[in-house]
């Protein structure tokens, strides 16, 4: 987990009984690790680390005009935390005759026209997955949410910057958009590059292991990153602007929305009037064992349990990651001179 997570000791003894001092005994631990059973098992939390139910959750975002959703992508408590509070917003904004919008990180722009003609039932759900083409684990993580979406007839947002593009960005970096044609130049955000404090040194921090990269290879890297950022913040403006007084619910990876950093910070450039929340999931094992000592920055949070470790045996880990990065080189092949 990217964000220093600090736990008041009251938070333990809100999850597992009567607590003294902060957590630190093992056997406190195993309680609130065994307290989610399985993999669709979260527990909501306030900035004070006090336990939330879901509806107190979604009453407390009433008056939100942006929520933001963290996820660890695959992970089940996420996307079951994300489909049951993004149906509670709808039902409570519809009595308020408000709209409510689902904006995606897992869409980008150049995909809008065939998520809305899905949503319009003029194509299939295997149209949409593969013409779109969508992740690969729509049909168990976002499928849900679309099929919602599409049942009370309510906008989705394609909020992504074209991952083609992207890749070419994180290749060749910002000189890339030169290339574009008018069309191309509007799946990504009018300014891709605009600074987001803070962002930059978390994101290096993040890619400390990739020490042999040159800096310039870093440099780029984060400029693609930030394209993704200032992209899904301009969308969802957009779409406050074409639904005005409605609520955007938007999906995206942890690190683009935690300690209000990245879209959430691009968003807030763009439009700073907002009220803007966010939700940002944390792995129960990861509680530390001291209390906290300085102000929390999430507005809240929700513990989860890892998924399974992706590769234990290192061999086969560095053949697939060769793989992975030969498939990534041939792909940028495709980018156009600059």
């Amino acid at each position: 987990m990217l964000y220093r997570w600090i736990v008041f000791s009251g938070l333990v003894g809100s999850l597992v009984g009567c607590v003294s001092g902060p957590l630190g005994d093992r056997a406190e631990q195993h309680s609130v690790m065994s307290s989610l059973a399985t993999a669709y098992d979260y527990q909501l939390l306030d900035q004070q680390y006090r336990p939330l139910s879901l509806a107190e959750l979604s009453n407390s975002l009433q008056t939100a005009d942006v929520i933001f959703i963290g996820e660890y992508h695959g992970n089940q408590a996420s996307h079951l935390l994300q489909m049951r509070l993004f149906a509670a917003r709808h039902q409570s904004n519809e009595s308020g005759q408000r709209t409510t919008v689902l904006s995606m990180e897992m869409f980008s722009r150049d995909q809008q026209p065939i998520v809305d003609r899905y949503l319009r039932n003029e194509v299939g759900e295997r149209y949409l997955i593969k013409e779109a083409p969508a992740w690969d684990n729509y049909r168990g993580s976002y499928r849900p949410l679309v099929d919602y979406a599409k049942r009370n007839k309510l906008p989705v947002i394609a909020a992504n910057a074209a991952g083609d593009i992207v890749r070419c960005i994180g290749r060749t970096g910002e000189a890339y958009m030169e290339a574009l044609g008018q069309e191309e130049r509007g799946y990504v955000a009018l300014q891709p590059f605009a600074e987001i404090p803070g962002y930059e040194d978390k994101f290096l921090g993040h890619m400390s292991g990739a020490k042999h990269m040159p800096s310039s290879h870093l440099r780029n890297s984060y400029l693609a990153q930030a394209t993704r950022d200032n992209t899904m913040a301009e969308s969802i403006a957009q779409a406050l602007d074409q639904h005005p007084g409605s609520q955007v619910v938007h999906l995206n990876g942890s690190f683009h929305s935690e300690e209000r950093l990245g879209t959430v910070a691009a968003l807030q450039r763009l439009k700073p009037e907002l009220n803007i929340r966010v939700i940002t999931p944390v792995h129960v094992e990861e509680f530390p064992g001291e209390a906290a000592d300085t102000e929390p920055v999430e507005d809240f949070t929700y513990l989860i349990n890892s998924q399974p470790a992706e590769f234990v045996d290192p061999e086969y880990k560095k053949r697939s990651r060769r793989a992975m990065f030969a498939k990534a080189r041939e792909k940028a092949k495709s980018c156009k001179p600059n």
